[in-house]
Protein backbone atom coordinates (compact mmCIF):
# COMPACT_ATOMS: atom_id res chain seq x y z
CA UNK A 1 0.00 0.00 0.00
CA UNK A 2 1.31 3.40 -0.88
CA UNK A 3 2.40 5.88 2.32
CA UNK A 4 0.48 9.06 2.19
CA UNK A 5 2.83 11.37 2.48
CA UNK A 6 2.51 14.02 6.02
CA UNK A 7 4.33 17.14 6.66
CA UNK A 8 6.68 17.27 9.73
CA UNK A 9 4.46 19.36 11.65
CA UNK A 10 1.60 17.33 11.16
CA UNK A 11 3.17 14.24 12.26
CA UNK A 12 4.40 15.99 15.49
CA UNK A 13 1.25 17.06 15.99
CA UNK A 14 -0.37 14.12 15.98
CA UNK A 15 2.15 12.48 18.09
CA UNK A 16 0.16 12.99 21.20
CA UNK A 17 -3.23 13.12 19.64
CA UNK A 18 -3.52 16.88 20.37
CA UNK A 19 -3.09 16.26 24.05
CA UNK A 20 -1.64 19.08 26.04
CA UNK A 21 1.98 19.61 27.03
CA UNK A 22 3.64 16.26 28.64
CA UNK A 23 1.73 14.54 31.58
CA UNK A 24 4.45 13.75 33.85
CA UNK A 25 4.35 10.96 36.85
CA UNK A 26 4.69 12.99 40.28
CA UNK A 27 8.09 12.48 41.68
CA UNK A 28 8.22 11.04 45.68
CA UNK A 29 8.89 13.52 48.46
CA UNK A 30 12.99 14.37 48.28
CA UNK A 31 14.69 12.37 51.11
CA UNK A 32 18.01 12.76 52.23
CA UNK A 33 20.26 10.72 50.11
CA UNK A 34 23.21 8.95 49.31
CA UNK A 35 25.48 10.59 46.38
CA UNK A 36 26.11 8.17 43.86
CA UNK A 37 28.72 7.11 41.85
CA UNK A 38 28.97 10.07 39.27
CA UNK A 39 28.16 13.23 41.24
CA UNK A 40 24.64 13.72 41.03
CA UNK A 41 22.31 13.01 43.85
CA UNK A 42 20.08 10.05 43.53
CA UNK A 43 17.29 8.59 45.90
CA UNK A 44 18.36 6.59 48.79
CA UNK A 45 16.64 3.36 49.24
CA UNK A 46 14.87 3.34 52.28
CA UNK A 47 16.91 1.66 55.21
CA UNK A 48 14.45 -0.76 56.40
CA UNK A 49 14.17 -4.14 56.58
CA UNK A 50 11.73 -6.72 54.20
CA UNK A 51 11.41 -10.20 53.27
CA UNK A 52 13.76 -10.63 50.26
CA UNK A 53 13.34 -13.01 48.14
CA UNK A 54 16.47 -15.45 47.61
CA UNK A 55 18.07 -15.24 44.08
CA UNK A 56 18.60 -18.65 42.51
CA UNK A 57 21.90 -20.06 40.43
CA UNK A 58 24.75 -17.77 41.06
CA UNK A 59 22.71 -14.76 42.73
CA UNK A 60 22.70 -17.07 45.81
CA UNK A 61 24.78 -15.76 48.77
CA UNK A 62 27.85 -17.84 48.78
CA UNK A 63 28.44 -19.31 52.07
CA UNK A 64 30.94 -21.54 51.39
CA UNK A 65 33.86 -21.91 48.96
CA UNK A 66 32.25 -24.05 47.09
CA UNK A 67 29.33 -21.76 46.24
CA UNK A 68 32.29 -19.00 46.13
CA UNK A 69 33.62 -21.07 43.17
CA UNK A 70 30.21 -21.56 41.78
CA UNK A 71 29.67 -17.98 41.87
CA UNK A 72 32.99 -16.68 40.44
CA UNK A 73 32.41 -19.10 37.29
CA UNK A 74 29.65 -16.41 36.30
CA UNK A 75 32.83 -13.42 36.76
CA UNK A 76 35.08 -12.87 33.68
CA UNK A 77 38.74 -12.01 33.74
CA UNK A 78 40.60 -10.93 30.65
CA UNK A 79 44.56 -9.86 29.60
CA UNK A 80 45.21 -7.33 27.98
CA UNK A 81 46.10 -9.05 24.61
CA UNK A 82 46.80 -7.02 21.76
CA UNK A 83 48.11 -3.73 22.30
CA UNK A 84 46.02 -0.76 22.25
CA UNK A 85 46.73 2.93 21.94
CA UNK A 86 46.99 5.32 25.04
CA UNK A 87 43.67 7.86 25.36
CA UNK A 88 45.97 11.00 24.58
CA UNK A 89 46.96 9.42 21.16
CA UNK A 90 43.59 7.24 20.76
CA UNK A 91 41.67 11.25 21.81
CA UNK A 92 43.64 12.27 18.45
CA UNK A 93 43.01 10.50 16.37
CA UNK A 94 39.12 10.55 17.06
CA UNK A 95 39.12 14.05 15.88
CA UNK A 96 39.84 12.55 12.80
CA UNK A 97 36.38 10.19 12.45
CA UNK A 98 34.20 11.81 10.32
CA UNK A 99 30.68 10.37 12.24
CA UNK A 100 30.11 11.12 16.25
CA UNK A 101 28.34 7.84 16.63
CA UNK A 102 31.70 5.99 15.15
CA UNK A 103 33.66 8.02 17.70
CA UNK A 104 31.75 6.89 20.62
CA UNK A 105 31.51 3.26 19.14
CA UNK A 106 35.59 3.14 18.99
CA UNK A 107 36.14 4.70 22.23
CA UNK A 108 34.25 2.11 24.15
CA UNK A 109 35.56 -0.21 22.20
CA UNK A 110 39.01 0.97 23.67
CA UNK A 111 37.78 1.43 26.56
CA UNK A 112 36.77 -2.13 26.76
CA UNK A 113 39.60 -3.67 24.77
CA UNK A 114 40.11 -6.74 24.52
CA UNK A 115 36.58 -7.60 25.16
CA UNK A 116 34.58 -7.20 21.75
CA UNK A 117 32.09 -4.71 22.24
CA UNK A 118 29.05 -7.27 21.19
CA UNK A 119 30.09 -9.52 23.80
CA UNK A 120 30.19 -7.37 26.33
CA UNK A 121 26.65 -5.96 25.75
CA UNK A 122 25.30 -9.91 25.23
CA UNK A 123 27.19 -11.50 28.28
CA UNK A 124 27.98 -8.54 30.79
CA UNK A 125 25.77 -5.93 30.52
CA UNK A 126 23.24 -5.26 33.45
CA UNK A 127 24.29 -9.29 33.67
CA UNK A 128 27.62 -9.56 35.36
CA UNK A 129 30.84 -8.04 36.48
CA UNK A 130 33.87 -8.31 34.01
CA UNK A 131 37.76 -7.65 35.00
CA UNK A 132 40.36 -6.75 32.25
CA UNK A 133 43.75 -6.86 33.59
CA UNK A 134 46.23 -4.95 30.86
CA UNK A 135 49.94 -5.12 32.10
CA UNK A 136 49.96 -1.36 31.10
CA UNK A 137 50.18 1.18 33.96
CA UNK A 138 49.98 3.81 30.98
CA UNK A 139 46.83 2.62 28.86
CA UNK A 140 45.10 5.92 30.17
CA UNK A 141 47.69 8.48 30.01
CA UNK A 142 46.43 11.75 30.09
CA UNK A 143 42.66 11.14 31.08
CA UNK A 144 43.23 12.11 34.74
CA UNK A 145 46.34 12.08 37.71
CA UNK A 146 47.36 13.40 40.90
CA UNK A 147 49.57 16.43 39.46
CA UNK A 148 45.95 17.39 37.96
CA UNK A 149 44.28 17.11 40.87
CA UNK A 150 46.82 18.90 42.64
CA UNK A 151 46.56 21.78 39.77
CA UNK A 152 42.84 22.16 40.34
CA UNK A 153 42.44 22.38 43.76
CA UNK A 154 45.02 25.46 43.48
CA UNK A 155 43.73 27.43 40.50
CA UNK A 156 39.85 26.31 40.63
CA UNK A 157 36.99 27.07 42.84
CA UNK A 158 36.59 23.89 44.69
CA UNK A 159 33.44 23.66 46.74
CA UNK A 160 33.72 20.66 49.90
CA UNK A 161 30.35 18.97 49.77
CA UNK A 162 30.31 20.38 45.75
CA UNK A 163 32.89 19.56 44.16
CA UNK A 164 35.19 17.45 46.55
CA UNK A 165 33.80 15.33 49.61
CA UNK A 166 36.77 13.61 52.27
CA UNK A 167 35.50 10.46 53.08
CA UNK A 168 36.79 7.77 55.63
CA UNK A 169 35.88 4.18 56.08
CA UNK A 170 37.12 2.53 59.52
CA UNK A 171 36.16 -0.27 62.30
CA UNK A 172 32.69 -0.32 60.20
CA UNK A 173 31.77 3.50 60.31
CA UNK A 174 31.77 5.51 57.26
CA UNK A 175 32.42 9.11 57.58
CA UNK A 176 32.65 12.59 55.98
CA UNK A 177 34.66 14.84 57.12
CA UNK A 178 34.13 18.21 54.57
CA UNK A 179 35.22 21.28 56.11
CA UNK A 180 32.61 24.32 54.68
CA UNK A 181 34.07 26.83 51.81
CA UNK A 182 36.47 26.05 49.89
CA UNK A 183 38.70 23.26 48.85
CA UNK A 184 42.80 24.67 49.17
CA UNK A 185 45.51 22.30 49.02
CA UNK A 186 46.99 23.17 52.65
CA UNK A 187 43.51 21.31 54.02
CA UNK A 188 42.84 18.62 51.83
CA UNK A 189 46.31 17.40 51.70
CA UNK A 190 46.50 17.36 55.26
CA UNK A 191 43.80 15.51 55.67
CA UNK A 192 44.50 13.27 52.71
CA UNK A 193 47.96 12.74 54.87
CA UNK A 194 45.69 11.88 57.75
CA UNK A 195 44.37 8.64 56.44
CA UNK A 196 40.76 10.33 54.24
CA UNK A 197 40.17 9.62 50.99
CA UNK A 198 39.18 12.36 48.66
CA UNK A 199 36.64 12.07 46.16
CA UNK A 200 35.66 14.57 43.54
CA UNK A 201 32.67 14.80 42.41
CA UNK A 202 32.07 16.17 38.63
CA UNK A 203 35.88 15.94 37.00
CA UNK A 204 34.72 16.84 33.73
CA UNK A 205 33.84 20.40 35.20
CA UNK A 206 37.71 21.09 35.72
CA UNK A 207 39.55 18.20 33.51
CA UNK A 208 38.96 19.18 29.70
CA UNK A 209 39.94 15.16 29.10
CA UNK A 210 37.17 13.78 31.00
CA UNK A 211 34.74 16.02 29.73
CA UNK A 212 36.23 15.04 25.73
CA UNK A 213 35.69 11.36 26.96
CA UNK A 214 32.23 11.58 28.79
CA UNK A 215 30.91 13.62 26.00
CA UNK A 216 32.03 10.80 23.20
CA UNK A 217 30.11 7.81 25.43
CA UNK A 218 26.74 9.65 25.91
CA UNK A 219 26.55 8.94 21.97
CA UNK A 220 27.36 5.78 22.90
CA UNK A 221 24.90 5.32 25.57
CA UNK A 222 22.13 7.52 24.90
CA UNK A 223 21.99 8.31 28.71
CA UNK A 224 24.02 10.69 30.93
CA UNK A 225 27.90 9.81 31.18
CA UNK A 226 29.18 11.02 34.20
CA UNK A 227 32.54 10.42 36.87
CA UNK A 228 34.02 10.62 40.00
CA UNK A 229 37.47 10.56 41.03
CA UNK A 230 38.65 8.86 43.96
CA UNK A 231 41.66 9.31 45.45
CA UNK A 232 43.23 7.04 48.48
CA UNK A 233 45.93 6.72 50.90
CA UNK A 234 48.23 3.68 51.08
CA UNK A 235 46.26 0.89 53.85
CA UNK A 236 42.71 3.06 54.14
CA UNK A 237 39.43 2.60 53.01
CA UNK A 238 37.31 5.56 52.22
CA UNK A 239 33.56 4.07 51.77
CA UNK A 240 31.52 1.06 53.41
CA UNK A 241 30.04 -1.60 51.37
CA UNK A 242 27.03 -0.62 48.99
CA UNK A 243 25.66 -0.73 45.50
CA UNK A 244 24.81 1.93 43.30
CA UNK A 245 22.56 2.56 40.58
CA UNK A 246 24.37 3.54 37.80
CA UNK A 247 26.58 0.76 35.40
CA UNK A 248 29.98 1.13 36.91
CA UNK A 249 33.35 1.43 35.04
CA UNK A 250 36.69 1.77 37.34
CA UNK A 251 39.00 2.68 35.32
CA UNK A 252 42.58 2.66 37.90
CA UNK A 253 44.56 5.44 37.18
CA UNK A 254 47.33 4.96 39.54
CA UNK A 255 48.92 2.66 42.29
CA UNK A 256 46.72 -0.14 42.57
CA UNK A 257 43.27 -1.00 44.83
CA UNK A 258 41.77 -3.60 46.50
CA UNK A 259 38.18 -4.62 45.31
CA UNK A 260 35.88 -7.17 46.42
CA UNK A 261 32.24 -7.79 44.17
CA UNK A 262 29.50 -9.10 45.73
CA UNK A 263 26.06 -10.72 43.86
CA UNK A 264 22.94 -9.01 44.37
CA UNK A 265 21.02 -9.98 47.60
CA UNK A 266 17.98 -11.13 46.66
CA UNK A 267 15.80 -10.20 43.48
CA UNK A 268 14.79 -7.52 44.58
CA UNK A 269 18.05 -5.82 44.62
CA UNK A 270 18.67 -6.62 40.73
CA UNK A 271 19.08 -3.73 39.01
CA UNK A 272 17.86 -1.34 41.33
CA UNK A 273 16.04 2.06 40.67
CA UNK A 274 18.32 3.72 43.77
CA UNK A 275 21.21 3.17 45.48
CA UNK A 276 21.29 1.37 48.65
CA UNK A 277 22.75 2.71 52.49
CA UNK A 278 25.82 1.76 53.66
CA UNK A 279 26.40 -2.33 54.52
CA UNK A 280 27.58 -4.13 57.17
CA UNK A 281 30.10 -6.94 56.49
CA UNK A 282 27.84 -9.39 57.76
CA UNK A 283 25.00 -8.26 55.33
CA UNK A 284 26.91 -9.18 52.48
CA UNK A 285 28.09 -12.75 52.19
CA UNK A 286 31.08 -13.93 50.49
CA UNK A 287 32.59 -12.17 47.44
CA UNK A 288 31.96 -13.39 44.05
CA UNK A 289 35.32 -11.29 42.96
CA UNK A 290 38.28 -10.98 45.13
CA UNK A 291 40.94 -8.87 43.16
CA UNK A 292 43.44 -6.02 42.55
CA UNK A 293 43.23 -3.43 39.73
CA UNK A 294 46.77 -1.99 39.27
CA UNK A 295 46.94 1.16 35.99
CA UNK A 296 45.59 0.59 33.11
CA UNK A 297 43.09 -2.30 34.26
CA UNK A 298 39.24 -2.03 34.26
CA UNK A 299 36.29 -3.51 36.40
CA UNK A 300 33.38 -3.33 35.11
CA UNK A 301 30.16 -4.00 37.45
CA UNK A 302 26.21 -3.64 36.84
CA UNK A 303 24.18 -1.84 39.34
CA UNK A 304 22.83 -3.90 41.87
CA UNK A 305 26.58 -5.61 42.64
CA UNK A 306 27.34 -4.76 46.08
CA UNK A 307 31.21 -3.54 46.30
CA UNK A 308 33.95 -2.63 48.34
CA UNK A 309 37.61 -1.18 47.49
CA UNK A 310 40.58 -0.74 50.57
CA UNK A 311 44.28 0.46 49.39
CA UNK A 312 46.71 -2.34 49.80
CA UNK A 313 49.70 -0.77 52.67
CA UNK A 314 52.05 -0.22 49.96
CA UNK A 315 50.71 1.95 47.37
CA UNK A 316 48.00 4.89 46.85
CA UNK A 317 45.25 4.35 44.50
CA UNK A 318 44.09 6.66 42.25
CA UNK A 319 40.78 5.97 39.82
CA UNK A 320 38.11 7.25 37.87
CA UNK A 321 34.28 5.91 38.04
CA UNK A 322 32.66 6.33 34.69
CA UNK A 323 28.97 5.78 35.01
CA UNK A 324 26.04 5.62 33.06
CA UNK A 325 21.97 4.59 32.53
CA UNK A 326 20.91 5.79 35.86
CA UNK A 327 16.67 5.85 35.74
CA UNK A 328 17.13 4.15 32.25
CA UNK A 329 14.79 1.14 32.14
CA UNK A 330 11.55 0.79 30.07
CA UNK A 331 9.32 1.38 33.38
CA UNK A 332 11.28 4.70 33.63
CA UNK A 333 10.00 4.97 30.08
CA UNK A 334 6.12 3.76 30.73
CA UNK A 335 5.93 6.15 33.82
CA UNK A 336 5.95 9.08 31.08
CA UNK A 337 3.94 6.90 28.79
CA UNK A 338 1.31 5.71 31.00
CA UNK A 339 -0.02 8.95 32.55
CA UNK A 340 -0.20 10.24 28.79
CA UNK A 341 -2.03 7.17 27.72
CA UNK A 342 -4.96 7.55 30.35
CA UNK A 343 -5.12 10.86 30.07
CA UNK A 344 -5.75 10.15 26.25
CA UNK A 345 -7.96 7.41 27.00
CA UNK A 346 -10.40 9.48 29.42
CA UNK A 347 -11.04 11.92 26.59
CA UNK A 348 -11.91 9.74 23.64
CA UNK A 349 -13.26 7.17 25.00
CA UNK A 350 -16.64 6.88 27.17
CA UNK A 351 -15.54 3.61 29.35
CA UNK A 352 -12.77 5.06 31.18
CA UNK A 353 -15.47 8.14 32.12
CA UNK A 354 -18.14 5.64 33.11
CA UNK A 355 -18.40 5.97 37.19
CA UNK A 356 -17.77 3.35 39.86
CA UNK A 357 -20.21 0.71 40.64
CA UNK A 358 -22.22 2.33 43.86
CA UNK A 359 -21.67 0.21 46.11
CA UNK A 360 -17.50 -0.67 45.51
CA UNK A 361 -16.06 0.39 49.10
CA UNK A 362 -18.32 -2.66 50.35
CA UNK A 363 -16.40 -5.07 48.50
CA UNK A 364 -12.98 -4.00 47.34
CA UNK A 365 -10.19 -2.44 49.21
CA UNK A 366 -7.51 -4.02 51.58
CA UNK A 367 -10.08 -4.76 54.18
CA UNK A 368 -12.11 -6.84 52.26
CA UNK A 369 -9.34 -8.36 50.19
CA UNK A 370 -10.32 -12.03 51.42
CA UNK A 371 -13.84 -11.46 50.81
CA UNK A 372 -15.29 -13.83 48.49
CA UNK A 373 -17.58 -11.87 46.65
CA UNK A 374 -18.41 -12.63 43.00
CA UNK A 375 -18.91 -8.83 42.43
CA UNK A 376 -14.73 -8.23 43.29
CA UNK A 377 -14.06 -10.73 40.81
CA UNK A 378 -16.41 -8.85 38.34
CA UNK A 379 -14.77 -5.29 39.51
CA UNK A 380 -10.95 -6.84 39.05
CA UNK A 381 -11.84 -8.21 35.37
CA UNK A 382 -13.50 -4.93 34.71
CA UNK A 383 -9.73 -3.19 35.45
CA UNK A 384 -8.02 -5.46 33.93
CA UNK A 385 -10.09 -4.83 30.53
CA UNK A 386 -9.83 -1.05 30.70
CA UNK A 387 -5.74 -1.91 31.19
CA UNK A 388 -5.65 -4.03 28.39
CA UNK A 389 -7.55 -1.21 26.45
CA UNK A 390 -5.10 1.44 27.28
CA UNK A 391 -2.42 0.25 25.25
CA UNK A 392 -4.40 1.45 22.30
CA UNK A 393 -4.00 5.07 23.66
CA UNK A 394 -0.34 4.98 24.92
CA UNK A 395 1.61 8.03 22.94
CA UNK A 396 5.03 5.97 22.91
CA UNK A 397 6.86 8.33 20.72
CA UNK A 398 5.70 11.41 22.35
CA UNK A 399 6.87 9.49 25.90
CA UNK A 400 9.94 8.81 24.25
CA UNK A 401 10.71 12.17 23.47
CA UNK A 402 9.72 13.02 27.23
CA UNK A 403 12.99 10.99 28.11
CA UNK A 404 14.81 12.03 25.08
CA UNK A 405 14.57 16.01 26.68
CA UNK A 406 15.55 14.72 29.57
CA UNK A 407 18.27 13.32 28.39
CA UNK A 408 19.56 16.09 26.19
CA UNK A 409 19.44 17.84 29.82
CA UNK A 410 21.79 15.71 31.12
CA UNK A 411 24.41 15.96 28.33
CA UNK A 412 27.57 17.32 27.94
CA UNK A 413 27.93 19.71 25.64
CA UNK A 414 30.48 18.49 22.59
CA UNK A 415 33.86 19.64 22.97
CA UNK A 416 35.09 20.74 19.88
CA UNK A 417 38.09 20.24 17.47
CA UNK A 418 40.03 22.92 16.38
CA UNK A 419 38.72 22.17 12.91
CA UNK A 420 35.30 22.45 14.26
CA UNK A 421 35.48 25.63 16.20
CA UNK A 422 37.17 27.34 12.99
CA UNK A 423 34.12 26.31 10.80
CA UNK A 424 31.46 26.95 13.48
CA UNK A 425 30.05 30.60 15.43
CA UNK A 426 33.27 30.08 17.61
CA UNK A 427 35.71 30.69 14.76
CA UNK A 428 33.51 33.28 13.30
CA UNK A 429 35.88 36.52 12.49
CA UNK A 430 33.70 39.09 14.38
CA UNK A 431 36.18 41.22 16.56
CA UNK A 432 36.34 44.69 17.91
CA UNK A 433 38.87 46.72 15.42
CA UNK A 434 39.65 50.18 14.62
CA UNK A 435 37.00 51.32 17.31
CA UNK A 436 34.12 49.62 16.16
CA UNK A 437 32.89 45.90 15.82
CA UNK A 438 33.91 44.36 12.88
CA UNK A 439 32.51 41.39 10.54
CA UNK A 440 29.76 40.43 12.58
CA UNK A 441 27.23 39.61 9.82
CA UNK A 442 27.27 35.50 8.90
CA UNK A 443 29.20 34.91 5.55
CA UNK A 444 26.55 32.02 4.75
CA UNK A 445 25.46 31.33 1.32
CA UNK A 446 23.51 29.12 -0.36
CA UNK A 447 26.16 26.80 -1.50
CA UNK A 448 27.82 26.85 1.72
CA UNK A 449 27.93 23.04 2.85
CA UNK A 450 26.16 22.81 6.46
CA UNK A 451 25.99 20.14 8.98
CA UNK A 452 24.98 19.12 12.80
CA UNK A 453 28.37 19.19 14.82
CA UNK A 454 27.39 16.25 15.71
CA UNK A 455 24.80 13.08 15.97
CA UNK A 456 23.05 13.74 19.12
CA UNK A 457 23.56 17.36 19.26
CA UNK A 458 19.83 18.26 18.72
CA UNK A 459 16.59 16.85 18.64
CA UNK A 460 12.88 17.66 17.19
CA UNK A 461 10.37 16.81 20.10
CA UNK A 462 6.32 17.56 19.95
CA UNK A 463 3.45 17.83 22.85
CA UNK A 464 1.13 18.56 20.27
CA UNK A 465 0.49 22.49 19.57
CA UNK A 466 4.04 23.16 19.17
CA UNK A 467 7.06 21.66 17.88
CA UNK A 468 10.92 22.96 19.59
CA UNK A 469 14.19 21.80 18.80
CA UNK A 470 16.09 20.74 21.98
CA UNK A 471 19.51 20.94 21.99
CA UNK A 472 22.68 20.77 23.93
CA UNK A 473 25.06 22.96 22.30
CA UNK A 474 25.07 25.72 25.24
CA UNK A 475 24.57 23.17 28.24
CA UNK A 476 27.36 23.73 31.00
CA UNK A 477 29.91 21.33 32.35
CA UNK A 478 28.45 21.49 35.79
CA UNK A 479 25.10 19.02 35.53
CA UNK A 480 22.13 20.75 35.27
CA UNK A 481 23.64 24.25 35.77
CA UNK A 482 21.17 25.47 33.01
CA UNK A 483 17.58 24.90 32.07
CA UNK A 484 16.71 22.61 29.36
CA UNK A 485 17.85 24.48 26.10
CA UNK A 486 14.91 25.03 23.29
CA UNK A 487 14.14 26.46 20.55
CA UNK A 488 10.14 26.76 19.01
CA UNK A 489 10.34 25.64 15.40
CA UNK A 490 8.43 28.32 12.20
CA UNK A 491 6.19 25.24 10.54
CA UNK A 492 8.26 26.27 7.38
CA UNK A 493 11.89 25.53 9.12
CA UNK A 494 10.61 21.28 10.17
CA UNK A 495 10.92 19.94 7.38
CA UNK A 496 14.05 21.19 6.79
CA UNK A 497 15.36 20.49 10.58
CA UNK A 498 14.21 17.08 10.48
CA UNK A 499 15.87 16.40 6.50
CA UNK A 500 19.53 18.29 8.36
CA UNK A 501 19.28 15.72 11.64
CA UNK A 502 18.67 12.80 9.49
CA UNK A 503 21.67 13.89 6.64
CA UNK A 504 23.78 13.44 9.55
CA UNK A 505 27.22 12.75 8.69
CA UNK A 506 26.79 14.38 5.47
CA UNK A 507 27.55 18.05 4.89
CA UNK A 508 24.53 19.51 2.62
CA UNK A 509 23.99 22.72 1.31
CA UNK A 510 21.87 25.28 2.75
CA UNK A 511 20.18 25.46 -0.70
CA UNK A 512 18.77 21.67 -0.05
CA UNK A 513 17.03 22.41 2.39
CA UNK A 514 13.36 21.44 2.21
CA UNK A 515 11.51 24.99 2.60
CA UNK A 516 10.07 26.69 -0.01
CA UNK A 517 12.09 30.08 -0.10
CA UNK A 518 15.41 30.58 -0.09
CA UNK A 519 14.42 33.25 2.44
CA UNK A 520 13.21 30.44 5.05
CA UNK A 521 16.36 27.86 4.01
CA UNK A 522 18.80 30.87 4.91
CA UNK A 523 17.14 31.83 8.13
CA UNK A 524 17.13 28.31 9.33
CA UNK A 525 20.58 28.11 8.16
CA UNK A 526 21.74 31.23 10.20
CA UNK A 527 19.20 30.60 13.56
CA UNK A 528 21.76 26.97 14.12
CA UNK A 529 24.87 28.68 13.21
CA UNK A 530 24.20 31.43 15.75
CA UNK A 531 23.89 28.80 18.46
CA UNK A 532 26.23 26.73 17.55
CA UNK A 533 24.44 23.81 16.18
CA UNK A 534 26.30 23.44 12.77
CA UNK A 535 29.33 23.58 11.41
CA UNK A 536 30.46 24.40 7.45
CA UNK A 537 32.20 22.52 5.35
CA UNK A 538 34.97 24.70 5.11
Amino acid sequence: MERKHMSALSIYQSLSGGAKPQVQAKSPPAKKIKRKENGIQPKKKPNKKSRRRPLKSSMRLSSSEKEKAEAEKDCETHDGGIESPALDVLLTDLTKVNNSRERANRLFQWLIHPVPDKSFFRDNWEKKPILIQRQNPGYYKGLFSTAEFDHILRNDDVQYGVNLDVTSYTKGKRETHNPPGRALPYTVWALYKSGCSLRMLNPQAFSSAVWQVLSILQEKFGSMAGANVYLTPAGTQGFAPHYDDIEAFILQLEGKKHWRVYNPRSKDEVLPLVSSPNFSQDEIGQPIMDVVLEAGDLLYFPRGFIHQGDCLPDAHSMHITVSSFQRNSWGDLLLKLMPAALETAMEEDVEFRKGLPLDYLQFMGVQNSEKEDPRRDKFIAHVEGLVKKLVSFAPVDAAVDQKARDFLHDCLPPLLSAEEKASSVYGAPARWGHGEALDVTVQLKSQTQIRLVRAGAARLCGDGETVSLFYITDNSRVYHKEEPKSIEMKAEHIDAMEFLIHSYPKFVSVASLPCETMEAKMSLAELLFEKGLIHTAE
